[in-house]
């Protein structure tokens, strides 16, 4: 007994007779056949066993009956007897026929009587042509292989007939307002596939293909169709007959291969510009049942040109189902197919997460090395050019699976260069989070940094990939850096959805644990042990103690002789090559220590000066104390003390900054500096620190006056008569007179160092005579006979002791104005007309605070008064030159 006639006849039955009760058509107009063909409807809708001449009886009645309402203006089939009813009593007769022979016309009749009725109103509902178009298919494809014969040349021409009227029921049921609908034809299809798809006989994939390829052949005739951006199977469709085309059967193959032409025409007729359409489908036509290449260059095509990027990926997963199907047949063709598809680009391509899970449950299952190649270069190509959507994927499947395994991330180690192309991209996202611009135009889906992080932590974890972590160490080693000092400055901005992603509630600690499996992964155990010890692993996930972890963390790898120090060094000088580079502070603080590395120093070169000297220009106190602990650095290897010149303009103006902290600084730099310096090596930089010196050694602050002496005491110790050059010669002379003056100083530190830097200068100068003066230590005996000795200089003395008239020392101002007046005292009177401003200067000293200086300025000019006529009386520029004079010293 058939459950589904039974169930078809209680349906049936019930309904007829509600229908029965309330309708009573009139039928007046109707002829005596047509009255009779009602009348017989009627009868065999009956309940009861029916002979196959009653069938066909009641399958031409009701044909006939169509006819009268198709005939009639405003026909309608319900006002003579339901079409549902109808179309259920057929679907019944068609069930009832036996599925192992084909020995009647019941089946053709009762689908062409429902072509008929698919031409009357009113329309059937889709669930119904569904119903009849799945009956009817499982009742034709089921039955045995019928060939033409002379024996059975009746059953033979009876099954093309009723293959026929299928064809023309199929054809009736898609249309829809007299354009065909894809919808309903994508649920015929759908109905159909399987009976290819599933069944291992060939004369069922044969009718199978040979459906569809008439049925989309009719579908070419029309040109217009409804729904047809939502016939979303052609891709599928496409991805199925490719595979089949390979069929070792011939029948099979050419049916596929008529499937896909007319499939390929369907696309052309509806995706093509309308002036090339006639030419392109000429051209599909020249090589339809061509050999197998001339089809699968259509076939990338096709793909590349006319399929959306959803098709796109149906044909790859129909083609990925087939190599891990277990049929030989449809390994071999989907393998030959997706080669082909594969010289394609697979920028445009969605469903990248479906594919890959494709590929990691069935890997394992694939033996054969040609497959396995082309499975490969299939997920090569996603993470090339979808590599934000293979990442997310992986995670997906890694937490759908037990907690724990890395499997879903050491499918990568099995794929050429899969391993590599995700680390650098991820690499560059860390270190650039702005989208590529290949990846932009692809798919929606963008990575976010803490994910990047995440995905970064899980590969460095697979142990097979070691060797390959040392060829990014140095540019994952800094972009985790800058990472964990970005979280940790400026907060985390990772939304609750990130977190979420995650399964990490702290970005920073995932940061820091993906560096220190960088480290681990790369041998480097003591670093970590090292960097553990000194507590810098908290140092450097603290707000406020962040940057001394930087250091730490550098100082590990001079300490410990890091392999990678230089390629370290080297990325980082390229990072900060850019000019917005946003973690420069932090690269700073890092090279800052890494440079004591002598091997790092080896490398530095003119480049990365100017690099790290372009930062240094920033006015921006952080960044010019880390400035001056580099140029100390670079003045303790011999590599980069050949590069310190570009430094030295930098230094230097350090010394006039308007920070008191930063000049201090600056200054005891430049005195630890100084005793290291060979003056054969440095000469041009002590020379302009000497000019620079001279400004501060009348400083009201003692300790930066003491400091500046200091330095300039240890430059004269380091200058022999041998390495005397001129500037610094000259610029000895011009400080001749301030040292014997600061003899006087206020602090005794100062005028220990005055005394040794004169026995200094009188041995560099060769004053034999005068060394045992100097070392007398009183500043009016030295300058008395240094002037005695010296009488050619005596103009440029009087100078330099000028210069010491605005000296904030009442002592230092009283030794000048007393040098200055013995000079005064000895000039002619030409010299003293070249000298006028130094004269007018010294008679503004006479109104010094100081009493004793004050009273010494006009003691002298008693004297001169007494000696002789005065110098030349007051004049206009003489005026001005007082004003100028005032201005200046107060």
């Amino acid at each position: 007994m058939n459950p589904h006639l039974d169930r078809s006849q209680s349906r049936t039955t019930s309904l007829r007779s509600a229908y029965d009760f309330f309708l009573k058509p009139s039928l007046s107009g109707l002829c005596q056949s047509e009255k009779e063909a009602y009348k017989l409807v009627l009868d065999f809708m009956e309940p009861g066993e029916m002979s196959l001449t009653d069938k066909l009886n009641f399958l031409h009645a009701v044909s006939i009956l169509s006819g009268v309402v198709r005939d009639q203006a405003n026909g309608n089939m319900n006002n003579y007897y339901p079409k549902t009813l109808l179309a259920r009593k057929i679907e019944t007769l068609i069930v009832e026929e036996p599925m192992d022979i084909l020995d009647s016309s019941v089946r053709q009749q009762a689908m062409l009587c429902i072509v008929a009725l698919s031409q009357v109103k009113p329309p059937f509902h889709l669930c119904q042509k569904l119903d009849l178009v799945n009956v009817s298919i499982t009742s034709i494809f089921a039955l045995p292989l019928i060939q033409p014969s002379l024996d059975r040349k009746e059953s033979a021409s009876l099954y093309l007939q009723t293959n026929q009227a299928l064809d023309e029921m199929l054809q009736a049921l898609v249309m829809e307002d007299r354009s065909p609908n894809m919808l309903i034809l994508q649920n015929f299809v759908e109905i159909i596939l399987p009976w290819l798809m599933l069944s291992d006989k060939v004369h069922q994939q044969t009718r199978a293909l040979g459906t569809i390829s008439r049925l989309l052949r009719f579908v070419c005739n029309f040109s217009e169709l409804l729904h047809i951006v939502s016939f979303s199977i052609m891709g599928r469709l496409i991805g199925t007959f490719s595979v089949f085309c390979l069929n070792p059967s011939q029948e099979v193959s050419s049916g596929a291969l008529e499937a896909l032409y007319y499939v390929f025409t369907v696309l052309v007729l509806q995706r093509s510009i309308r002036p090339k359409t006639e030419a392109i489908l000429k051209d599909l036509q020249k090589h339809f049942r061509g050999n197998w290449m001339a089809n699968m260059q259509n076939l990338t095509l096709f793909f590349r040109k006319y399929l959306t990027p959803v098709e796109r990926a149906d044909v790859i997963m129909v083609a990925m189902d087939a190599m891990t199907s277990g049929s030989t047949n449809n390994i071999l063709a989907a393998t030959k197919m997706l080669k082909v598809i594969l010289k394609c680009p697979l920028t445009e391509v969605a469903k990248v997460p479906e594919i890959i899970q494709l590929i990691y449950y069935h890997i394992d299952r694939v033996t054969d090395t040609t497959v396995q190649s082309t499975i490969k270069k299939t997920f090569q190509l996603l993470v090339q050019y979808h590599t934000d959507e293979v990442i997310l994927t992986l995670f997906k499947i890694q937490d759908q699976s037990q907690r724990g395994t890395h499997k879903s991330w050491e499918i990568l180690a099995s794929f050429p260069k899969g391993y590599q192309m995700i680390m650098e991209y991820l690499l560059q996202r860390l270190i650039s989070p702005q989208t590529p611009k290949d990846q932009e135009t692809s798919h929606g889906t963008v990575l976010s940094t803490p994910i990047v992080t995440r995905a970064i932590h899980e590969l460095l974890m697979i142990p097979s990939q070691r060797s390959e972590v040392q060829t990014f160490f140095a540019s994952m080693f800094v972009a985790l850096l800058f990472q964990i000092s970005f979280l940790v400055t400026r907060g985390s901005t990772v939304t609750q959805d990130e977190l979420l992603e995650m399964e990490c509630v702290d970005p920073v600690s995932s940061s820091v644990e993906a560096l220190k499996t960088l480290l681990r992964s790369s041998g480097y155990i003591d670093h970590m042990s090292y960097i553990q010890t000194l507590g810098g692993w908290e140092l450097l996930v603290s707000p406020e103690k962040h940057y001394d972890g930087v250091t730490l963390l550098a100082r590990s790898l001079v300490d410990k002789n890091c392999w990678h120090n230089r390629p370290v060094f080297s990325f980082l000088i390229r990072t900060l090559e850019n000019p917005n580079c946003a973690h420069y502070f932090t690269a700073l603080v890092f090279l800052t220590e890494l440079l004591r590395c002598p091997d790092v120093a080896g490398a530095v070169d003119e480049v990365s000066t100017k690099v790290l000297v372009d930062w240094f220009k920033c006015e921006e106190s952080a960044i010019e104390h880390l400035f001056l602990q580099i140029a100390e650095i670079f003045t303790k290897h011999k590599n980069t003390m050949r590069h310190f010149y570009i430094l030295q303009p930098y230094v230097l103006s350090c010394c006039y900054s308007c920070s008191c902290e930063l000049v201090m600084e600056t200054f005891l730099m430049l005195q630890r500096i100084i005793m290291d310096f060979s003056l054969h090596h440095t000469s041009s930089f002590i020379i302009e620190l000497t000019f620079t010196l001279a400004h501060f050694f009348e400083e009201e602050s003692e300790q930066l006056r003491l400091i500046a002496f200091e330095i300039y005491g240890s430059i004269l110790t380091k200058v022999s008569r041998m390495t005397l050059v001129f500037p610094l010669r000259h610029h000895i002379l011009n400080l001749l007179v301030l040292l014997v003056s600061h003899l006087k100083d206020a602090n005794v530190n100062v005028m220990e160092i005055c005394r040794l830097g004169l026995c200094n200068v009188a041995t560099i100068m060769g004053w034999s005579k005068l060394k045992v003066i100097f070392a007398k230590n009183d500043a009016f005996t030295i300058l008395s006979a240094l002037l005695q000795q010296e009488k050619s200089k005596a103009l440029w003395f009087l100078k330099q002791s000028v210069t010491l008239f605005k000296s904030p020392q009442g002592p230092i101002r009283q030794v000048a104005v007393w040098f200055a007046g013995q000079i005064i005292r000895d000039l002619t009177m030409t010299e003293k007309e070249e000298m006028e401003e130094e004269y007018m200067a010294f008679k503004y000293m006479q109104r010094d605070p100081d009493p004793i200086v004050s009273c010494l300025t006009v003691q002298t000019f008693y004297i001169l008064e007494a000696k002789g006529p005065e110098t030349p009386a007051k004049t206009l520029s003489s005026c001005l030159c007082m004003r100028r004079l005032r201005r200046r010293y107060y």
